[in-house]
């Protein structure tokens, strides 16, 4: 059995938006069990792993990942198993989960049934964020339940510092049009908190609808709507993941016709740790996006981790 934190609370967190944001808070020493995904910081890959993916999406591409998807949710069936005898080691006082996405994590309903198993009263919290406010609301949260509210409200007051920095640096800009993609084959929008991202780095996104989920999307629509920067963040991939992607995917003639693939303002990104995960991180994406949207307006390039150009782009349907 783990060890209790300083705190005395013992905390599992099923969400890796939720780990980062207790690390964040001061609150890291409490957690004694996390998901298979929960890999920031670093030492949140030392604490007892809780979740068990049925997905192995390293091993596949967008689309084979996408058809497993459809498949498990078309049948009720989950994309992930919490592993109720690791959950027991944990022994925790409050378990933190989700319900905004279940396929991007386990749901609120698979972690109650396995909470109800421990013989023992566990609070249970359940974040669902839409909104950048959101987050940071989410955050609160969090502190409030583990006793770091001031620590909370500090990393609050951060984060809007960081946005409201940004904002201040293209307030006077004109905005760019701007599509980015959270999935490649089939192709998806970026929804939720990303289009919000995108106004405070100076573009608009028409292709995606602010606090609402990401929707499937045709290359037709994206030539037509004609953005002047393309901004690939597949949910979970890294940069590298998603240029290794795009050689493989694209290659549909109409999209010479878009101006940002024209001007080489396409561009592959972090998804997972900068645009897909609702954390602290998110608020480091806003950031990113503004030196892909206005260049200009930084005296320092974008780190090839964080983003990176796309040199030929060619979309197959």
């Amino acid at each position: 059995m783990y060890a209790t934190g300083a705190y005395g609370l013992r905390i599992v967190s099923l969400l890796p938006s939720a780990t980062e944001i207790l690390y964040a808070i001061s609150a890291g020493v409490d957690v004694v069990g996390v998901s298979h995904e929960c890999d920031y910081p670093a030492d949140a890959s030392t604490k007892l792993r809780i979740i068990e993916p049925l997905l192995d999406n390293y091993q596949l591409q967008s689309e084979g990942i996408d058809e497993i998807v459809i498949e498990h949710l078309r049948h009720g069936k989950s994309l992930y198993r919490v592993n109720v005898d690791q959950l027991r080691k944990a022994d925790p006082d409050l378990v933190i989960t989700q319900e905004l996405c279940d396929v991007c994590a386990v749901g609120a309903e698979d972690v109650l049934t396995a909470v109800s198993q421990l013989g023992k009263p566990v609070q249970v919290l359940s974040l669902n964020p839409h909104s950048l406010r959101d987050v940071q609301d989410d955050i609160r949260r969090v502190g409030k339940a583990v006793g770091h509210a001031e620590q909370a409200e500090r990393v609050v007051s951060d984060l809007q510092r960081k946005i409201e920095d940004i904002r201040a640096l293209t307030r006077t800009v004109s905005k760019r049009t701007v599509f980015c993609a959270e999935w490649l084959k089939p192709l998806m929008n970026a929804g939720h908190w990303v289009p919000e991202m995108v106004e405070y780095a100076g573009g608009r996104d028409e292709l995606a609808v602010m606090g609402k989920p990401s929707t499937y999307v045709h290359w037709n629509a994206v030539v037509k709507y004609d953005p002047e920067v393309i901004v690939l963040m597949p949910c979970g991939f890294t940069t590298r993941r998603t240029l290794a992607e795009t050689k493989r995917l694209f290659n549909f003639g109409k999209l010479e016709r878009v101006t940002a693939v024209r001007n080489g303002d396409v561009f592959a990104s972090n998804g997972n740790d900068y645009f897909s995960r609702s954390g602290p991180r998110l608020f480091d994406g806003v950031r990113i996006l503004a030196q892909m949207i206005h260049p200009e307006l930084f005296q320092e390039p974008l780190d090839p981790q964080l983003g990176m150009r796309v040199e030929i782009v060619t979309a197959k349907l």
